[in-house]
This record gives C-alpha cells, sequence and structure tokens, in this order.
C-alpha cells in the first residue's frame, strides 16, 4: 500500500454515500436482474391462470400501513393478475386499516382494465369479528357484509347478487400481516368450506404457513419481499418489489466489496508492519 493512501482510513461517510446511491439508484431506474421463481409462488400463479374467465375471487386485506412495503405489491400484482384474467373481485377486509389500502390499489387497476365498480369489483370494506366474520362468510357473505366500503347496500350491487358464500368463490387470496390473518383463514375456512386458498404475508412471518403449502391447505405462498418480486416477474409486471429487490441485492454486492477491501487493507497492512 501507498503512504499517501490508507484503505482503512477511508471517510466512513463515503461509505454511507455509496450505500445511499446503491438504495436509489435501483428505485429509481429498475434493474430488472435475473430472478429464480420459487415453487409456492409458480404454485399461486397456475393456480390463479387455471380458474376460467368470468370467475369470481376473493381478495381478503389483512394488513397495516406499517407492512405495505412488503404486501401492498402483492395486493397490487394479484388485482392485476385478476383483472388480466378477466376474473370478478370481491375485497373484504378482517382489518380496519386495510380497505383504503386495497382502494389504493384497485381503483388505478380498475381504470386501466376498463373495469367497473359493481360489476367487474367490489371492495366490501372492513368488518370486525375476526373468526366469526369468518364463519359468518361461510354462510352468507351479503349477511355479514350488507354493504360496500363507500356505503351502499349490498343488494344494490350487481355483483353480489351472484355471490352468497364461498361455495360461489373460485379462489382467496389472502394477504396477511398478522392475526387475524393466514392462520385463521386456513383452520376456519380452508378446513370448513374447501376453499382454494392462497396467501402472501411478511418475511418474517412465511416460516410459520409453509407447513400449510407442503399439506396443500394453501395452493402458493408469497414469503416478503422476495416472493412479492418474484410473483411480479410472473405476471409480467415488474413494480415496488422488484425494484426493492434490485436495491437490496445491489447493497448486498457492495457489502461484499467492502469486506474483500477491508481485509485486503487489513492483511496488506500487517505485511508492511512486518516488513
Amino acid at each position: 500500500m501507498s503512504e499517501g493512501f490508507d484503505l482503512r482510513r477511508i471517510d466512513r461517510r463515503i461509505i454511507f454515500v455509496l450505500v445511499l446511491i446503491a438504495v436509489v439508484w435501483p428505485l429509481i431506474t429498475p434493474l430488472s436482474l435475473p430472478m429464480d421463481v420459487s415453487p409456492p409462488v409458480q404454485n399461486l400463479y397456475d393456480t390463479i391462470e387455471a380458474i376460467p374467465a368470468g370467475s369470481i375471487v376473493m381478495l381478503a386485506g389483512d394488513y397495516s400501513p406499517d407492512t405495505m412495503p412488503e404486501l401492498q405489491p402483492m395486493a397490487e400484482t394479484f388485482i392485476r393478475h385478476a383483472f388480466r384474467n378477466d376474473l370478478r373481485l370481491v375485497v373484504a377486509c378482517l382489518w380496519p386499516a386495510s380497505p383504503p389500502l386495497v382502494e389504493r390499489a384497485l381503483l388505478p387497476l380498475a381504470e386501466e382494465y376498463d373495469k367497473v365498480d359493481g360489476v367487474d369489483y367490489v371492495n366490501l370494506g372492513y368488518m370486525a369479528g375476526g373468526t366469526v366474520t369468518l364463519l359468518g362468510m361461510g354462510a352468507s357473505i351479503p349477511n355479514t357484509f350488507p354493504s360496500n366500503y363507500g356505503g351502499t347496500p349490498v343488494d344494490e350491487i350487481p355483483l353480489m347478487h351472484e355471490v352468497e358464500n364461498f361455495d360461489d368463490i373460485a379462489f382467496v387470496m389472502e394477504v396477511s400481516a398478522g392475526t387475524p390473518g393466514t392462520r385463521e383463514w386456513v383452520q376456519q375456512v380452508q378446513s370448513r368450506f374447501r376453499v382454494s386458498l392462497g396467501s402472501g404475508t411478511t418475511a418474517v412471518g412465511a416460516p410459520n404457513f409453509y407447513p400449510y403449502v407442503q399439506s396443500g391447505q394453501l395452493v402458493g405462498l408469497l414469503g416478503g419481499l422476495k416472493g412479492a418480486a418474484e410473483y411480479e416477474t410472473l405476471v409480467g409486471a415488474p413494480g415496488d418489489a422488484t425494484s426493492g429487490m434490485d436495491a437490496q441485492s445491489v447493497v448486498h454486492a457492495l457489502i461484499v466489496v467492502f469486506i474483500i477491501l477491508g481485509n485486503v487493507a487489513y492483511f496488506a497492512a500487517r505485511r508492511k508492519g512486518r516488513a
């Protein structure tokens, strides 16, 4: 090492700036780095692809703003997938914070695909009760959710004339951040009413639900940001999750470079000291 430059004495602010650039750059200009798709994500995608056009599917939004970076891309991509395949969509939420988050994803995509509120989709909003609400939906979804998110009675919504209970729902996508969430949907709905059920959860929660995939109670599972990015890749609509994974990959690569340079500097200084 030359006496004028020592890697061990690099100003830490330079490292902070490089990490900032590594994070922001892929978010502004997505790199679309290659991504392997895991079997649980592929199975979920294939299941939805096999649903006949015109069928009714459900999005169960059970998350809050603090988990949006991981879960909002899952909800958005499922809505896009459903609309692209001409599936009709019913949204029902067990968390009070979820309806406006789903609505935020729903309205732009409905406009993009020329879908009509009340005919091609309906947001039923939030209903308290957790497990009790799920069991009520098994008997009658209109009785459990008497009006939509905007307050319109369900008997005035054309789509809801075709929905009585889970027998009329071809598939349920549960996007879950906790309780009530995926576990309750599996135990109270899938086991009782034999609903075809998929799930998207936070990365920290996903390991709890892979046994349900292995048992066949979940047809597929999106685990955290990576699962969301894999789903975006399959649907052909890279979005926030893909950009987030690009940023994560670039930062990891940068950290590896820092580790290598640090070791090079250490051993070079040690050799120089012995000399």
